[in-house]
Parts: structure tokens; sequence; C-alpha cells
């Protein structure tokens, strides 16, 4: 008398494409918002070591500025004073300077 009978519960309705509809926007949204640009500048961006060339001005990851002397597949030489030349790993460099930048440091 004090319980109460317990009934089974309907079956679940069957999922429509309505609830997707939220994920499908997040996706889209995530890559026009994320992928998408990331893409372009890293393609940028090996356009840019690809074009190299001797007496381009570049800034590397570590801050180190200087002209290029030499350049290898992997690794490019740099003069950063008159008689002092580094040697970087190739994908360090991560600015190409516009031509005069070192006089005006």
């Amino acid at each position: 008398m004090f319980i109460s009978n317990a009934y089974a519960a309907s079956a679940a309705p069957a999922p429509d494409w309505t609830s997707f509809l939220p994920l499908v926007v997040i996706a889209v949204l995530f890559y026009f918002m994320l992928i998408r640009p990331q893409m372009k500048q890293a393609k940028e961006q090996r356009a840019m070591l690809e074009g190299l060339q001797k007496g381009d001005e570049v800034a590397t990851a570590g801050g180190i500025v200087g002209k290029v002397v030499k350049l290898n597949d992997s690794f490019v030489s740099l003069e950063i004073t008159p008689e002092t030349t580094i040697n970087v790993q190739r994908h360090a460099i991560q600015t190409l300077l516009p031509k005069g930048t070192l006089k005006s440091l």
C-alpha cells in the first residue's frame, strides 16, 4: 500500500539531425577560426624560408638579428657584427626584415 507500482519507461526517441547541429556548427567555426589561419601562416613561413637569399636581413626566434651570409639545406650562417658569424638552423629564422634594418639599429 505504501509502495507504488514501478512501470517501465517508454523507449527513448530516435535522435534527429537537429541534435547534431550544434556540434557541426562548432566544428565549422573551429576550422575557420583556428585551423585554417594556422595552415595559412605555416605556408607563408615555409615560403619565406625557401626564398631566403644571401644578403637578406632576418631575425631568429631567439631574438638575434643578422644578415644571411651562407645558406645550406638545414643551416644558415648569419653575420651579426662585421666580424662575427654564427650558424643557426633554418627553421629558427622567424622574420625576414626590410633591407637597411641593421643599419638603423
